[in-house]
Order: C-alpha cells, then sequence, then structure tokens
C-alpha cells in the first residue's frame, strides 16, 4: 500500500522503525523486514543506527531505488549550516547518496529559530535533490502554525505518537487541512504497555476491544492497530527486532476493518501522551552530540 505525498512522492504506508534498537541487532531486523516486503525503513540520528540501517539495506540485495529511507535531524545539529551537515552525517552512515524523506526530530520551541533555520536547510536540500521530500515529527499544530508562516515549503509528513489510546485528533485535523500526511510512531500503543506505571498500567495486547475485533478476522490486537492506521490514511511504523514479530505486522493488507469496528476503536482514545510532551525543553537530551560519519 501506497501513499501520495504532497509533492507527488510515493511512500510505502507501513514502514519498520528501529526506535531503541540496538545497534548490534538492527542490520539482522532490517534484513528480515525486507525479505518479508517492507520497503520502507524509518531511523534518525539520535536512535545511533543509521549505519546499521545501511549496512541492512545493503545486504538485502535491493537496489536504493526500491527501499524508501526515513531519517531524522537531531536538535543539537538544529541551524541552517548544522543541518546541511547532518545530511553529510545521515548518508555518510546509511552509505547512501540521496534520502527519500528527512525530518526534523523535534520541535524544540526552546530555541524554535534554530528550528526553522534547520527547516529552511531541509528546503535547500530538497531544491538540490539530496532529499525527495522533507517533514517535521512531534510537532503540535502550534508549532506548524508557527513554521508555516516562516517557510515556504509545506512538510510532506508529521511524524507524531499516535495509537488507539492517544489519538491527536487536533495534530490529525491540521495536518490533513494543509496536506501533510500524519505518521504514527508508537502506532501500537507503547509497543506493549500503556499508559504510566503500577496499577494503571495495562497491556494493550489485552484490550478487550481490539481482542474482539482480532478474533471476528483472525488476527493479533497488533495487527488490528496498524490496519485502524492504514485504513484512516495514515503511515504507520511499528518498531519491533523479532522476526515474526516483523513478519506479523506486515501481515495487514488480506482484511478490512468495518465502520463499528474503526469508531470501537478511535473510541479508546484516553487523550494521555505516552512519550515527551513536544512543548518541554529537555535541555540534557537536546544537547546529545551526533557522531560524524
Amino acid at each position: 500500500m501506497e501513499l501520495t505525498l504532497n509533492n507527488g512522492v510515493t511512500m510505502p504506508a507501513l514502514g519498520l522503525g528501529v526506535f531503541q534498537s540496538p545497534p548490534e541487532q538492527t542490520t539482522a531486523a532490517v534484513e528480515a523486514a525486507l525479505a518479508t516486503g517492507y520497503r520502507h525503513i524509518d531511523t534518525a540520528a539520535a536512535y545511533g543506527n543509521e549505519r546499521e540501517v545501511g549496512e541492512g539495506i545493503r545486504s538485502s540485495g535491493l537496489d536504493r531505488s526500491d527501499v524508501f529511507v526515513e531519517t531524522k535531524v537531531w536538535v543539537s545539529d538544529y541551524g541552517y549550516d548544522e543541518t546541511l551537515h547532518a545530511w553529510d552525517k545521515a548518508t555518510g552512515k546509511l552509505g547512501v547518496d540521496y534520502l527519500d524523506l528527512l525530518i526534523l526530530h523535534q520541535p524544540a520551541p526552546d530555541r524554535f529559530g534554530k528550528t526553522i533555520a534547520a527547516y529552511k536547510a531541509l528546503e535547500t536540500l530538497l531544491a538540490d535533490g539530496r532529499v525527495r521530500a522533507i517533514g517535521v515529527s512531534n510537532f503540535m499544530p502550534h508549532h506548524l502554525e508557527q513554521l508555516l508562516a516562516a517557510t515556504d515549503v509545506v512538510p510532506a509528513v508529521n511524524q507524531v505518537e499516535l495509537h488507539p489510546f492517544f489519538t491527536q485528533p487536533a495534530v490529525q485535523a491540521v495536518d490533513t487541512d494543509h496536506g501533510i500526511l500524519t505518521q504514527a510512531w508508537s502506532p501500537i500503543g507503547g509497543i506493549t504497555f500503556y499508559p504510566g506505571w503500577g496499577e494503571s498500567r495495562r497491556n494493550v495486547m489485552e484490550d478487550p476491544t481490539l481482542a474482539a475485533i482480532g478474533h471476528t478476522h483472525g488476527k493479533s490486537p497488533a495487527q488490528i492497530m496498524l490496519r485502524w492506521h492504514l485504513e484512516q490514511g495514515r503511515s504507520a511504523i511499528p518498531k519491533s527486532t523479532n522476526p515474526a514479530r516483523i513478519a506479523e505486522n506486515f501481515g495487514v493488507f488480506d482484511f478490512e476493518l468495518n465502520a463499528d469496528e474503526l469508531a470501537a476503536i478511535d473510541a479508546l482514545d484516553t487523550g494521555v501522551r505516552n512519550g515527551p510532551d513536544p512543548d518541554e525543553a529537555r535541555l540534557e537530551r537536546f544537547a546529545m552530540v551526533i557522531p560524524e560519519a
């Protein structure tokens, strides 16, 4: 299943995410995903595994043009010249001469001037043909409005935390209004558990609504959640290093959810964020230095 971005570039709707995938496991995970049929890999400078993603792509035997490669610029590389150099670092580690999608990892509102300068560098990379599409991640509606007012190219993608328990309707609405594709990270609800700790922590794979819909279709709760994303027009990038899970997550193209099932999944939304708040300044984390290629 392909999605068409606002500049006409097509992108496989389902990709393999490698957030928190240890570098020593990443190459094999990418190889397994590409052997299964994935053609979209999402990584980031901050994940520390771009090099291993590149190794997995080369080991697959596929042509570079057959794999949609997405990565992210980290906050410490924001600024015009710094972000141009971040492209050098990313392509050097990945072993590629262009990127399919390059996005800013955080809005970083405490230094939004540098965020704007970084996005203008993405616009230059796009104009030069060094990237095929550009975008953002974790941008809330107010961040997007500020960005759009100061730049020329509408982001192709906004990658945000999005799963049945946190659906971000306001973000999705603004993305849709501007022709921005919403891409879901943590698409199956915080991997396994959501939300919080202690007694409030529950296994999303045991959610009765998802289990019942899964039983109807002979599918797992994870597959039901991924199908929900796809049918509502989003991109999803489930993460796994387990070959069986990687294959299971790809087994979502042989069934459809009906309107009642989609509505029942929508109704699971709690409005509670599981990941970090994009408006918080995380000074120590933002200062993390991205190594050279």
